[in-house]
């Protein structure tokens, strides 16, 4: 049998995502686990795969892994949940056995912005440029097999107190994608570049601009999502909320003060 598990994490406790010798990652916690529990009999033939392989210090709230086991979903959350400390396995869903959780219909990814010195209307009004389709050579660590035509949905903007929450909705991503649209957002808003300084380097893909890297931390994957709803552990899904609150008090900078209601702005050409 096939199922998915929905999972989150905290980045910033481990080497990235993807399996690394000697090096602490969450994939390699994940499988070890499963290896250890007795939940696969080997990698290969778990047939394991995940959605989305975060960078370092990157954290998720909503990322997807399958694989073949005899066990439920529910029991296999239940079985290996106690090993970890700083993952959080909370939902689960049997799977037709050609499942391949990279095809999601769409994903999910939050930014959260420290915005004391940044002018937002000129942030707000610039990122609407980044949605629709384009060519994202320059805002992206375009490796040599990807195309580099993206497809952004969505951005959409919530401000809580000096925390921006910036959400993008896309089915797919490119390395480094979001974090350098961010880099070149924060230097609109800082007034060290204009709209029209952004706009071309996106028109013009074949001149190299290079606007930097935004810091990974505050890179949240929230969520993918399919055709399919996942079923979930309450227990585990408090484990959830508690990760998004430390995690965002972290970027709030203060646990004091008492946060207005979100005012939200939605960048959607649609």
């Amino acid at each position: 049998m096939r199922i998915a598990i929905k999972f989150a994490y905290d980045g910033r406790k481990f080497h990235g995502f993807a399996r690394q010798p000697k090096l602490k990652t969450i994939e390699g916690e994940i499988l070890n686990s499963l290896l250890k529990n007795k939940l696969i009999k080997n990698i290969k033939e778990s047939r394991f795969r995940y959605a989305s392989r975060t960078d370092k210090n990157v954290s998720a709230f909503g990322n997807v892994i399958a694989l073949n086991t005899d066990f439920s979903g529910n029991n296999v959350i239940k079985n290996i949940s106690n090993d970890f400390q700083n993952i959080i396995l909370y939902g689960y869903a049997d799977v037709n056995s050609d499942f391949y959780p990279r095809h999601a219909k769409y994903r999910q990814y939050r930014y959260y912005l420290s915005i004391e010195t940044l002018d937002i209307k000129k942030i707000i009004s610039t990122a609407a440029i980044f949605t629709g389709e384009h060519n994202f050579t320059n805002f992206s660590k375009l490796e040599s097999h990807k195309n580099p035509i993206r497809t952004i949905d969505n951005i959409i903007f919530s401000q809580e107190n000096d925390i921006l929450i910036i959400d993008f909705y896309a089915q797919t991503f490119l390395w480094h994608q979001i974090r350098r649209i961010i880099s070149a957002l924060i230097k609109i808003g800082n007034g060290k570049l204009d709209e029209k300084d952004v706009i071309k380097p996106l028109e013009n893909p074949n001149k190299k601009v290079d606007f930097g890297l935004a810091p990974a931390e505050p890179l949240i994957l929230k969520d993918v999502f399919y055709d399919f709803k996942f079923k979930y552990d309450k227990n585990q899904v408090r484990k959830l909320r508690q990760l998004e609150k430390r995690l965002f008090l972290t970027f709030k900078g203060s646990i004091n003060k008492i946060c207005k209601p979100a005012v939200k702005y939605n960048c959607s050409k649609n």
